[in-house]
């Protein structure tokens, strides 16, 4: 019997060591100041190093100097992090930058492009990344943090970005994510039906309407989401999309957690 109980804690072992955990975390203006500040640099480096890979939005940070502190504390430990980032996007007086940060033992990018097309106030960063250990040996991740206004015509513009990296990568294995602002007086009802990405069943929201992705218990908004391709669902462990909650994880005061972020990280698994 104990043999039988070692056996199947084993396997359950291998199985959690085989996935990869992905988050995105739009982390509120993260720069010089946020990585300045001991304290929320740490609760920061704390939630990264929760995933495998995580993307990152909101990064003001024209230098990379707040980075590089962001992966010197990250490094500081046994596993080493690795990161690509975007060039600053957005309009001339607001540009942000999109950072995603993994474990190199796990994952390395195979290649990336910024996206040409659509009206995004921040075009999507394109990265495909690679990993031995996951169903999906390829796949590709696609950031986006919406401007509110225009939220509803960006969503339904990422419909023609997974087009777009079908024809030059020849994959449908993609994973959107990121701050949509896909909810409340943003995205309302009524206009989910303008947004092909929502009516085309087959792309899955793995994030659902009900969640609740801000910090402020006076917004509960389903802002942030991870949104899946058919084809990638092979790669997706069931059930395993949510909301981190790292207030309540980490045990943090509204004050504080407020001053790390707005927004709470989503997550999913890769099997």
């Amino acid at each position: 019997m104990k043999i039988v109980v070692a056996i199947a804690l084993f396997l359950t072992f291998v199985e959690v060591e085989s996935s990869l955990l992905i988050g995105a975390f739009n982390i509120q203006s993260f720069g010089d100041t946020k990585a300045s500040n001991s304290t929320l640099l740490d609760i920061i480096t704390k939630i990264v190093h929760r995933y495998d890979i995580v993307l990152i939005q909101e990064v003001r940070d024209s230098d990379l100097n707040a980075t590089r502190k962001l992966m010197e504390n990250l490094n500081k430990g046994t596993t080493t992090y690795e990161y690509t980032v975007s060039e600053p996007l957005g309009p001339s007086t607001y540009k942000e930058r999109y950072l995603f940060i993994y474990r190199a033992k796990e994952v390395s990018v195979e290649k990336s492009y910024l996206y040409g097309g659509g009206k995004f106030t921040r075009q999507p960063f394109i990265v495909m990344f690679s990993s031995t250990s996951t169903v999906v040996r390829n796949f590709v991740l696609v950031p986006q943090h919406t401007r509110p206004q225009n939220a509803v015509e960006e969503i339904d513009a990422l419909y023609d970005v997974v087009a777009d990296i079908r024809s030059k990568w020849k994959t449908n294995d993609t994973l959107l994510m990121g701050d949509l602002n896909a909810g409340c007086t943003y995205v309302r009802n009524s206009d989910w039906s303008k947004i092909r990405l929502f009516t085309d069943k087959s792309f899955h929201w793995l994030i659902p309407n009900t969640a609740i992705t801000t910090v402020s218990p006076t917004t509960a908004c389903p802002y942030d989401r991870i949104v899946s391709t058919n084809y990638m669902m092979r790669g997706v462990a069931s059930g395993s999309a949510k909301v981190f909650d790292f207030q309540r994880h980490l045990g943090l005061s509204q004050e504080l957690a407020l001053a790390v972020s707005d927004h709470f990280p989503v997550e999913v698994r890769l099997k």
